[in-house]
């Protein structure tokens, strides 16, 4: 049990700027009150949680996005997010003076952490509607940018604007990370969780030719252990962002205590007729092929004990339904036991509040279809 002083007064940064408005304690009350006042919902969040972190309480009270089971309310605590604002400046080279853009909601740990970076580093920050273009009516140059996939997918013709980006929020589809490749943007996924406050490993997707050897392994951040489980199972050592042992629900393959490839989750694994298959890793060989948000899981079989099956976000059609089928079985990657049994379409995902496709949930419609 995570346990701390109940006082806590945070300091803030003297090269820390706010939309171009540098401010210290009390003026950064005033700006925060002015924001839930008369601002917009977007400004009204950042308001909402700037008084948070001024306040002395030790922690604040973060809501996790639930893409993985039921949101939660969790209990972070502002020396933890120093830290782990602090690691991140030196990791990306991001110290004092950088500028930085906020297109990220304040109400879910990304867009809390860039206002902590920010006050905590002397970034000078600027805070927009955090909208799924967010560089459309942008038209200056920032050092430190984060965003979710779906943001950078509509952001590719205005990606000069940003000289570092990080991606979160859910995987970096194959098709998108063959879309930055060239450019000059130094484009980052990133690993991490609520618990882990963000980010605690990061790989560059663009990376440069004497780069790519190591181009798909995720480096953990300073300060940062990793080791795996009986399962293989990322087991997370970080004691300046969290006091207890972290350990995942994430497959990975560990190649030294700070570098990792991630395959997948533990739950989603399916057992197919005796054979454990990766559902993200099959979706990784798929990626070109599909135009559309799909996702690989498993149905319930009286011979293979579970169905390997594809599910895509569309409206049912035949033809592309046998075009599909056809498709699949030439792709050379898969082997015989990744080539999905059956495909369903479903006009819709369901999606948590933040937008990450809740798999569960969506193949329950699926199970009550097939009864």
């Amino acid at each position: 049990m995570q346990t701390m002083s109940t006082v806590y007064i945070p300091e803030i940064h003297n090269k820390f700027t706010i939309n171009k408005q540098s401010l210290d304690n009390d003026g950064l009350k005033r700006i925060a009150y002015n924001f839930i006042k008369e601002g917009e919902v977007y400004e009204q969040e950042v308001g909402d949680f700037l008084l948070d972190w001024l306040s002395e309480k030790d922690y604040i009270i973060v809501q996790t996005s639930g893409s993985t089971g039921k949101p939660k309310k969790i209990k972070v605590f502002k020396t933890h997010m120093i830290n782990s604002a602090k690691a991140t400046g030196k990791f990306f080279k991001a110290e004092e003076d950088t500028t930085a853009l906020l297109c990220l909601p304040a109400t879910y740990i990304a867009g809390k952490m860039m206002l902590v970076r920010a006050m905590v580093l002397g970034w000078k920050i600027d805070i927009i509607p955090p909208k799924t273009n967010p560089l459309d009516t942008i038209y200056k140059q920032y050092g430190f940018c984060a965003m979710v996939p779906l943001q950078l997918d509509n952001s590719l013709n205005r990606l000069h604007l940003i000289k570092k980006l990080i991606v979160g929020g859910g995987a970096v589809s194959e098709h998108l990370k063959e879309l930055v490749q060239g450019v000059k943007t130094k484009v980052f996924e990133t690993y991490g969780m609520t618990e882990t406050v963000s980010h605690i490993a990061a790989k560059r997707i663009n990376p440069k030719k004497k780069e790519k050897k190591d181009a798909h392994f995720f480096r953990a951040l300073p300060n940062i252990t990793l080791s795996i489980d009986e399962r293989n199972c990322l087991i997370i050592r970080a004691p300046q962002l969290n006091t207890e042992t972290i350990i995942t629900n994430d497959v990975v393959e560990l190649k030294t205590y700070k570098k990792f490839i991630w395959k997948g989750r533990f739950d989603n694994v399916v057992n197919s007729g005796g054979v454990k298959l990766h559902p993200e890793e099959i979706e990784t060989k798929l990626q070109l092929l599909i135009g559309h948000r799909f996702f690989i899981s498993s149905i319930p079989d009286n011979r293979l004990g579970d169905k390997l099956v594809l599910i895509v976000e569309r409206d049912y059609d035949k033809i592309a339904y046998l075009s599909l089928q056809e498709a699949i079985h030439n792709v050379k990657t898969l082997n015989k036991f990744e080539v999905p049994k059956d495909i369903f379409f479903i006009p819709k995902f369901i999606e948590t509040n933040n937008g990450k496709v809740q798999r569960a949930l969506t193949l329950e419609l699926i199970k009550s279809k097939t009864k």
